[in-house]
């Protein structure tokens, strides 16, 4: 069983000052949004502390379903298998932008809100991403239209509508209260993967000044709205540079964690280009957060269907190494997938073939789950 010490922790938080160290260096962080609440604050400071123990386990739409279930009041593939929820829960809005009731991933909206809600007062954390529609076509995030990015900047035909959608994201950041009626803190991940062709704002569909001024309009125009409660993460899918990486990064006052995605395919069995892919990235981005002053993150990763037995304690966890990273987040486990015949899921759940060496990986040193960081 895991012993973690998390009092002392709690008491290194409320006494620090607003700066905080990083990776034993020198490094002062501060969060991008100099109005940022206490609250958002704080957990940005526990995040980098908690890096000094381990990394965040995190899983997306955790809560919601899972397979053969569905909207079970408390339930979990990932709590069913250890017996503790995830520390970091992911989500999306998109559908929102549509005033749709539920997400791009059939999730009602104000079911969302209240996981959200119930894995504050727990003290987990939550995270969004937005897989918006195009703006120029009304296609799907995947309909990636050369230039349609260049519509929402300010001046182009679509930006009045663009401004809309953010509007109703605004409202939506804003309803997210704790029982205190204080927001609750949200790691946002907007444009994610951008350093992919297949979305509408990713590479070779705008270009990186384009990109550039979309995420800061974005990120100000948030904040006139009154949203304070958003920990902004910039995250790319591959990359082999420091230069490839940071092509469209908006700079250092509008990000505050770097992060990218990184998936095991069939065709790699034994996960040897998957360790090696993700070490040589990491590498890159540590050697790039110590250098910008910013946490790491992986911010999806996964195997689909894990048909490895022992793929938590032997690939995954040699992938991450040692990096001090904040949080990895698994991709959903959505279950049985009629279009493509198969089962889709990412996290095992009880009797998946990986799950002894899942509950080995929960009981190592340097994961951390919710139980572990509990306030």
């Amino acid at each position: 069983m895991k012993k973690y010490f998390f009092k002392l922790l709690s008491a290194a938080l409320l006494g620090s000052s607003c700066s905080a160290q990083h990776n034993n260096s020198n490094t002062n962080l501060s969060l991008s949004d100099k109005k940022a609440t206490s609250e958002t604050v704080l957990l940005y400071k526990k995040l980098n502390h908690l890096t000094e123990k381990g990394y965040l386990f995190g899983h997306q739409d955790d809560m919601a379903y899972g397979v053969n279930w569905k909207y079970e009041n408390g339930r979990s593939d990932v709590k069913d298998v250890v017996g503790d929820y995830p520390a970091v829960y992911g989500w999306d809005i998109a559908g929102l932008e549509k005033d749709n009731v539920n997400n791009i991933d059939g999730v009602p909206f104000e079911k969302m809100k209240q996981y959200i809600t119930d894995a504050n007062e727990r003290g987990g954390i939550s995270t969004i991403s937005w897989h918006f529609d195009n703006p120029a076509t009304g296609g799907s995030a995947w309909d990636n239209k050369p230039n349609s990015l260049k519509t929402i900047l300010p001046g182009g035909e679509n930006h009045q509508k663009f401004t809309s959608w953010l509007d109703k994201a605004a409202a939506f950041f804003l309803s997210l209260k704790d029982k205190k009626g204080k927001n609750i803190p949200i790691l946002f991940r907007p444009y994610h993967e951008l350093s992919g062709g297949w979305f509408w704002w990713g590479k070779g569909n705008c270009t990186p000044e384009e990109f550039k001024t979309a995420w800061k309009f974005t990120f100000e125009y948030l904040q006139k709205k009154g949203v304070h409660n958003l920990i902004y993460i910039y995250n790319t899918g591959s990359f082999n540079s420091k230069e490839d990486f940071l092509i469209n990064y908006p700079g250092d006052n509008y990000a505050d964690i770097l992060s990218f995605d990184s998936y095991q395919n069939n065709n790699d069995k034994e996960g040897t280009k998957f360790i090696e892919e993700v070490q040589n990235q990491l590498k890159i981005l540590n050697e790039t957060g110590l250098e910008k002053h910013k946490l790491i993150a992986v911010a999806e990763a996964g195997y689909e269907a894990v048909p490895d037995p022992k793929w938590w304690t032997g690939t995954f966890s040699k992938a991450i190494g040692d990096y001090k990273i904040s949080y990895v987040l698994l991709w959903r486990n959505h279950g049985w997938q009629e279009k493509e015949q198969k089962m889709h899921y990412y996290a095992p759940f009880k009797g998946q073939t990986s799950e002894k060496d899942f509950i080995e990986y929960y009981n190592m040193k340097n994961t951390l789950f919710e139980k572990d960081i509990k306030k």
